[in-house]
């Protein structure tokens, strides 16, 4: 029976290097999709008379999805394994895609990206998990910040696209959606030969296969102490399965704590009102179609190369530095961008100098809230409760994306860009406070250790309650 169960494990045998780059190539499914429809809407606005609310409508309906994508990627990843969560997210976010290049009018887009959207909520509440518990404590924070430097990758090349696609036509913007289901495709059949994560399959009882993959993955390292440490941890939460009301309990509730002001200050610095609605802005600034696009694979790519300098940095420098760092640049470029829309008159000079500002923007928020949050909400939790942790993390950032994503035309119309701006670097201010109470350093801890402390410091507490 033992070298049954092991044989699978050892017929995916693969590179490291392979099994992490399609372990976090589900990324670019949401990257792609968030950053193609900032184009789509230059084009089907005019082509379907849409209003701010319609706007907000089809820019929040991926989000929306989302939400619920993430509700049930919780007990799915759970009952299912990590690996086959993905692959399911793959097929119905291929299917969405489909919806999309080929709706006929606005209610049926809505739809097609609301489908969309369950597999982008499912993928990001999944990937995160599964890329940190493949991953050596040494390069878990590099590692899993992969998934964020696919999420980049994907909304730069949904720009690139979108600025070669701009004088292709009428139906140019289909276009645009259906080359999304081209890194569906890819990531579903990379995923057939990739194993199932070490945690996940010595909880279901199929040690050799764990024993298998962790020799794959944490060459160098003791085995044997890091299958004993996952076991320790199975059996302190082999009492009772892990719930939403765990969650509240004592020992989880500080992770929660930190997991909510992580999504939700994520989506309320403003990060998605600019990455789906960017192009427009420039529009409104005085640059046409073709130099708003452009403007905005400037952005893709400082986007991309700052969460390329994460991915280098973030073991190294920690997780809390980062998120604090980010929070001063988002916070001042947002102020001098309000100020600027404010005291410059509309035209291409105004349009140049708010892309300056916008690029510093992405410097802070891809040097601390893009990356470092997903690392940190795939740490925190403890095993027990880590998949429905995740999912209510993944949850709540979709919910706040949503809000932000279905707002901002309501409220650019009614605020403008500059009172918008101010509005967003407010938030800022706020994330900077509660960062300096509230989160933990992470860096260089397992997350057995990471669990484990957080017990012991629980309970120690407790005990001294209990004395008082």
């Amino acid at each position: 029976m033992r070298q049954s169960a092991a044989a699978p494990a050892q017929r995916r045998r693969i590179s490291t290097s392979y099994l992490y780059f399609f372990g976090s190539l589900g990324g670019i499914l949401f990257g792609y999709d968030l950053g193609v429809i900032s184009g789509v809407l230059l084009y089907i606005n005019p082509l379907w008379h849409l209003g701010s609310v319609a706007q907000g409508v089809v820019g929040g309906s991926l989000a929306a999805g989302a939400v619920f994508g993430a509700i049930f990627a919780g007990r799915i990843t759970e009952r299912w394994g990590r690996r086959p969560s993905i692959m399911v997210a793959a097929v119905v976010f291929a299917l969405g895609v489909l919806g999309c290049t080929f709706a006929p009018g606005f209610g049926v887009l809505v739809v097609a990206r609301f489908v969309t959207g369950l597999a982008v909520g499912c993928s990001s509440a999944t990937v995160p998990t599964y890329l940190s518990e493949l991953a050596p404590t040494r390069v878990r924070g590099r590692l899993s910040t992969l998934n964020q430097l696919m999420v980049v990758s994907g909304i730069l090349i949904a720009y690139i696209v979108d600025w070669a696609l701009s004088g292709a036509g009428a139906d140019n913007w289909r276009i645009m959606f259906a080359i999304a289901a081209i890194p569906a495709v890819v990531l579903f059949f990379g995923l057939m030969i990739m194993p199932e994560t070490p945690r996940w399959l010595l909880k279901a009882g199929r040690e050799d296969e764990a024993r298998e993959v962790l020799e794959q993955t944490h060459r160098g390292e003791d085995v044997a102490a890091e299958l004993g440490s996952i076991r320790e941890v199975i059996r302190i939460d082999a009492e009772q399965r892990g719930s939403l009301r765990d969650l509240i309990t004592p020992w989880a509730k500080p992770a929660l704590v930190v997991a909510l002001i992580l999504a939700i200050g994520q989506q309320f610095s403003g990060t998605n009102a600019v990455n789906l609605y960017a192009p427009t802005m420039f529009k409104q600034l005085g640059l046409a179609n073709s130099g708003s696009l452009l403007a905005s694979i400037i952005m893709g790519a400082v986007k991309l190369v700052f969460t390329a300098w994460v991915f280098l940095v973030v073991d190294r420098w920690g997780r809390k530095p980062l998120l604090l760092l980010g929070n001063v640049l988002m916070a001042l470029s947002l102020i001098l961008l309000g100020a600027a829309v404010l005291g410059l008159h509309k035209g291409t000079g105004t349009g140049i100098v708010a892309l300056l500002l916008l690029c510093l923007y992405w410097v802070g928020y891809e040097l601390g809230w893009g990356a470092v949050v997903w690392v940190m909400m795939a740490e925190i939790f403890p095993l027990k409760v880590r998949g429905i942790g995740m999912a209510t993390g993944s949850t709540v950032l979709w919910a706040a994306t949503f809000a932000i994503t279905f707002l901002f035309p309501v409220m650019s119309d009614h605020l403008g860009l500059a009172g918008s701006s101010f509005l967003f670097a407010a938030v800022s201010v706020v994330l900077f406070v509660l960062v300096r109470r509230y989160v933990p350093e992470t860096k260089g801890r397992s997350l057995e250790q990471i669990e484990l402390d957080l017990r012991g410091r629980v309970g120690g507490q407790e005990m001294e309650a209990d004395k008082v």
